[in-house]
């Protein structure tokens, strides 16, 4: 912010419903329209450094079938949550060294930060460790015609070297295993 403005005017114009509160120090123009892109740059700005990751990603690349309650992101910093009129903005936190495998995205002169579907299938299970066989699987609804055309397997066999984990590699492969004998 200048260092001549006048905070005051914040207040006058979200009275004057020219803008919108969105988190301390982060505002939006009332008439914007509020796409999914438009979200994804909020949701890096006001939290960062973050990436859209985890459901909110599977979603975007169709991976799963249901629309995502609120707006999941991965950190670098402290697990937390803003509650917001636009809705929720999620963030979970990730080892710095697990900060990786997202790509930059240009819209409208902004850019967003997003997981490669490989990383937010990652992520998603590196988060959630109780999912852990068929059924658990079954019930993530994944599509299987998306993941066999999405997922780039040696680049997911790479990026889950990097996390180093046995316990998601072994879940890993369970998955593959599953999508693979799955009836579509």
């Amino acid at each position: 912010m200048e260092p001549s403005f006048d905070v005051r005017r914040l207040v006058e114009w979200q009275g004057k419903k020219y803008i919108k509160k969105i988190v301390r120090n982060f505002y939006v123009f009332s008439d914007q329209e509020i796409t999914e892109p438009a979200l994804y740059i909020i949701a890096n700005t006001i939290y960062q450094p973050s990436y859209i990751s985890f459901e909110m990603a599977l979603s975007h690349y169709q991976l799963i079938p249901e629309s995502v309650y609120g707006i999941t992101s991965a950190t670098s910093k402290k697990t937390t949550i803003f509650k917001t009129p636009l809705g929720d903005f999620i963030y979970h936190s990730l080892k710095p060294e697990l900060f990786f495998g997202y790509t930059l995205i240009p819209f409208q002169n902004q850019r967003y930060l997003i997981a490669e579907p490989e990383k937010a299938l990652l992520d998603f299970f590196y988060m959630n460790p109780t999912l852990v066989n068929d059924n658990d699987f079954s019930g993530l609804r994944i599509n299987q015609d998306e993941f066999l055309a999405k997922i780039n397997r040696e680049k997911l066999g790479k990026y889950l070297a990097i996390f180093d984990s046995p316990g998601l590699k072994k879940k890993v492969s369970r998955f593959i295993k599953f999508i693979n004998h799955v009836d579509i």
